[in-house]
């Protein structure tokens, strides 16, 4: 079975398309076949993964809007395939207004893939719109990156809401696959609000170790490469083994 899983947070910079696009290298490591969806009309994850999402002719919002175009997957880029996405993406919400179940077009989009994926993880757009309900729509699991910050750990009861929302109205199998929390220090705050997002969140699933704030995330992005190549000693790659683990047990 595939496993799609949607990282999804409706803030942004909380290392969501750094988390897609490190974890999705990781379990290309275990040798999973793996294919990053970017659902973010910004294109980071198409950015991070070595392409100008501006000269690309065809995108993941070819295959959404239009059922009879096939996804257009780049491939072999560090082991992983890539649907891309430009700024065209955007007018896909306006372009769908009135569509006929609207929320199922990437899921439709990704079916003929299923059978050549063990995983496919989407990068999900900083918002709680159409694109993220797509998102979440075509999604066997969630997993939530959560920034250790009050104002974030404040947001976390309307994260959970839409989750929630969605699994009511248009996808009942939806699972949340574990939260992760991001840009860790040793500050004072952010060891108040951790142990504060256990307690809140572990019943519900997995809270993983916390990845600290790093600049060698931000470094291995701008020179469009996993931080497994380049920084392979980073004490960060243990957490996102554990969370490739964590992956590949569900």
């Amino acid at each position: 079975m595939t496993i799609i899983i949607a990282i999804f947070n409706q803030a942004g910079g909380v290392m969501k398309t750094s988390l897609a696009m490190n974890l999705g290298y990781q379990l290309h490591l275990q040798k999973h076949k793996t294919l990053l969806v970017d659902m973010d009309p910004q294109g980071s994850l198409t950015t991070f993964m070595g392409l100008e999402p501006h000269e690309l002719e065809q995108t993941v919002g070819d295959s959404i809007f239009n059922e009879e175009t096939p996804p257009s997957i780049q491939d072999n880029l560090h082991g992983m395939d890539l649907l891309p996405a430009n700024i065209t993406l955007s007018a896909v919400e306006l372009q769908l207004a009135t569509v006929m179940a609207r929320e199922t077009r990437l899921k439709i989009a990704l079916e003929p893939l299923l059978n050549q994926y063990r995983f496919i993880l989407i990068d999900c757009p900083p918002s709680l719109g159409i694109l993220s309900i797509l998102s979440l729509t075509a999604a066997t699991h969630v997993l939530i990156p959560i920034q250790t910050h009050f104002k974030a750990f404040k947001g976390t009861e309307l994260l959970l809401d839409t989750i929630k929302q969605v699994k009511k109205h248009v996808n009942p199998q939806l699972t949340i696959a574990g939260f992760v929390p991001t840009l860790y220090s040793n500050a004072n705050q952010d060891k108040i609000i951790l142990e504060a997002l256990i307690d809140q969140l572990e019943p519900l699933a997995t809270v993983y170790p916390p990845i600290p704030r790093a600049t060698a995330f931000a470094d291995a992005a701008m020179n469009r490469q996993p931080l497994a190549t380049y920084a392979p000693k980073h004490p960060a790659i243990t957490i996102l083994n554990k969370i490739q683990l964590g992956m590949e047990k569900l």
